[in-house]
């Protein structure tokens, strides 16, 4: 199975938040960052509906605009973690 894919933006302190629990949970994903990459962020916004980031594909569960809070339970539902 693919790793999820986190899509960041530079200097976004929900992403930086998000980042930094997911690897103090030791969860494995890959990560975009879609701050100054065109592409990057038309495939956010074709998965999501929208721009804002965190944006998380989580084996095709997306969690979009989201903080820890919201990433929690988010988790509990859609992983086997």
């Amino acid at each position: 199975m693919s790793r999820p894919t986190l899509y960041i933006k530079i200097a976004c302190p929900w992403c930086e938040e998000v980042t930094s629990y997911l690897n103090r949970q030791r969860i494995s994903y890959d990560t975009v960052v879609v701050t100054g990459n065109r592409q990057a962020m038309e495939e956010m916004v074709a998965l999501s509906g929208q721009s804002k980031a965190p944006t998380l594909n989580w084996h095709g569960h997306v969690l979009a605009d989201f903080g820890v809070e919201e990433l929690v339970p988010f988790l509990r539902k859609h992983s086997t973690h």
